[in-house]
């Protein structure tokens, strides 16, 4: 597999740490479902600026779904693992269902955030999770947190264009 350019590459986690002394690595998920990440083989881990492809050999969820742990291909103990700790995990886009019929929270990273009467408002630059729904983090112009409820704030979303038509009204400044 070649190594895909950064526009087909889509992060979906981070090695947290080490689990056991057999070179089993933790794993922190940003899928929903967390444990949808195991299902993702081969792996591009960006370890200090530098993209390596490796197979997960084996993996499962540990202390009742709460902990996800990996074993990588040429991971053999303790020390191995330890190298790999804060690499980010990414998978080819090609390895998701339907990549191109469905919208992933990285394809919003960027977007510019207008109104509808096409006031600016910035760029996408994050989204937090608050348990409720998750949140745009705009920043440009007028930083904005906005609820990404379809319908009620996001009017549109435009991947190919980049852009993000929020029913949103900018405070006035003070």
């Amino acid at each position: 597999m070649s190594e895909p350019s950064v526009d087909e590459k889509i992060i979906v986690g981070q090695i947290s740490g080490v689990f056991g002394v057999k070179g089993w690595v933790k794993i922190f998920s940003h899928t929903d479902p967390r444990a949808n990440i195991l299902n993702y083989s081969p792996w591009w881990l960006n370890c200090k600026g530098e993209w390596k492809l490796v197979k997960v050999v084996d993996s499962k969820t540990q202390q009742g779904g709460k902990a996800l742990v990996a074993l990588l291909e040429g991971v053999d103990d303790r020390d191995q693992a330890r190298e790999y700790m804060g690499c980010e995990i990414a998978i080819n886009r090609t390895q998701l269902v339907n990549p191109e019929e469905e919208m992933y929270w990285i394809d919003l990273i960027g977007c510019q955030v207008k109104t509808e009467d096409g006031t600016l408002l910035g760029e996408v630059t994050g989204l937090v999770e608050t348990g409720a729904h998750d949140v745009l983090r705009v920043e440009g112009p007028h930083s904005e947190l906005i609820p990404f409820v379809m319908d009620e704030f996001i009017l549109s979303v435009d991947i190919k264009n980049r852009v993000i038509v929020v029913d949103w009204e900018v405070e006035a400044d003070q």
